[in-house]
């Protein structure tokens, strides 16, 4: 153990110099826990504990390498120093000595400390060996219930980990699930997200839904969609070996700013109330973005739509229209919602949706991806009128005539545009 936490958190690594911390500074919690794990980060992300004169520290250490300072918590004597590739979080030791710190923290494994000037462990709750069995032990009950949230984090850092939660530690967290409504909406956000992002997340969500964490964040969510989720991530698995573009579409991002890929979107809806109006409610009370609110509610809405997959080319047209990149989303639900489709007899989700998803897939697939013909100034000046919504609906008109293989050059559209307004005229 000695030989391995020192080479992974060698001060080498570190954005700033050692000299900068006294003597009886320690390296605390995950990054302490991930070296002895052997796992790396591509971001460094640092938790110091320093006897006194945290804060200070911490401020001088920015001020001389020219980084972010944040001031997390004054009277706990919290802060942070943000580098380009790494953060470093610098608190007052709580207590007189440091073991007097580390038993106020949540689980023996994030309990060990490590100092970098002498390159010695501290391990007063023997979470090395808590780590050997890959087990997740609280180091008290008290010390859940003074932050509910570690409630969350332990399944979150379960599926992360690929722990398993100890027993006793499991009876704790079922009889202090009521005090996660205490636990700001963003918090819970945050460690949820983390479980949404991949197929190792799913057994501990449904895990904290049974354990009462959830239902005060999703009223309406039962056994039967709760075990969608994990049909949710197999189906993701079985559209990838088909088309690969479809699992790059499922992990991307909502938005750039926003950490939440289109298979989390999809788990999402499985959580939420089916219907986008009470969704749309409870993603906001957890503080979600508007994107991500946006996102899910557009999946609930056009569902049904894709279900009835007898659609004509102008009805395809407009779906995948108000679609956008939530298409991905909305199909891998439908394929999981499948079983019974209106007007189709085939059993098999999967054949009754791949149209669909070849169509999306394909860039020059006009009804998935229009490419217009004229634009809305070709048309005003052809046609010599004004801007109006009159030249959005010509347009529209336009694309749906191009997918219908009724007009194919621009010369074409335009008087196909010509004769719709002398026909609105009339």
């Amino acid at each position: 153990m000695n030989g391995s936490v020192p080479s992974l958190l060698s001060p080498e690594n570190w954005p700033f110099s050692l000299e900068f911390l006294p003597q009886r500074a320690y390296v605390v919690g995950g990054a302490v826990r991930d070296a002895i794990l052997g796992r790396t980060r591509e971001y460094l992300d640092l938790d110091f504990v320093l006897p006194s004169d945290a804060v200070k520290v911490a401020r001088k250490i920015a001020t001389h390498y020219k980084a972010g300072f944040v001031l997390l918590d004054s009277e706990r004597q919290i802060a942070r120093v943000v580098f380009p590739h790494a953060t470093a979080d610098f608190a007052q030791q709580e207590g007189d000595r440091l073991e007097t710190d580390l038993h106020r923290r949540d689980f023996t494994v994030n309990a060990i400390a490590y100092n970098p000037h002498t390159q010695e462990i501290i391990d007063p709750l023997q979470g090395y060996i808590d780590l050997q069995q890959r087990l997740l032990r609280m180091i008290s009950p008290a010390n859940l219930e003074d932050d509910p949230l570690r409630l969350m984090r332990a399944y979150r850092q379960a599926a992360q980990l690929s722990f398993t939660i100890e027993p006793d530690t499991q009876v704790a967290i079922r009889s202090l699930a009521s005090h996660i409504t205490k636990v700001a909406p963003e918090r819970v956000r945050t460690e949820l997200s983390y479980m949404l992002a991949n197929a190792q997340g799913t057994p501990w969500i449904v895990k904290a839904w049974e354990d009462g964490l959830l239902a005060p964040f999703f009223k309406d969510a039962t056994k039967e969609s709760v075990t969608l989720l994990a049909a949710t991530d197999k189906v993701a698995s079985q559209l990838a070996k088909i088309w690969q573009q479809f699992e790059v579409e499922l992990t991307q991002y909502v938005k750039d700013t926003v950490k939440t890929t289109w298979l989390g979107v999809a788990k999402l809806a499985c959580l939420v109330n089916p219907e986008p109006e009470t969704a749309e409610i409870e993603l906001t009370e957890l503080t979600y973005s508007r994107a991500e609110i946006k996102a899910v509610t557009t999946a609930l809405r056009l569902l049904p739509q894709l279900k009835k997959t007898k659609m004509s080319l102008r009805e395809q047209y407009f779906f995948f229209q108000e679609a956008g990149f939530v298409f991905s989303a909305i199909a891998l639900l439908a394929v999981v919602h499948g079983t019974s489709v209106e007007g189709i007899s085939d059993s098999d989700p999967l054949h009754i949706y791949a149209p669909f998803i070849t169509r999306y897939l394909n860039p020059d697939d006009l009804v998935a991806h229009p490419t217009p013909l004229v634009s809305g100034k070709d048309i005003m000046l052809a046609l010599n009128i004004p801007a109006s919504p009159l030249v959005g609906k010509l347009l529209t008109e336009i694309a749906v005539a191009q997918i219908e293989g009724k007009v194919s050059t621009a010369k074409q559209a335009i008087e196909f545009a010509a004769e719709l307004l002398g026909h609105l005229s009339c």
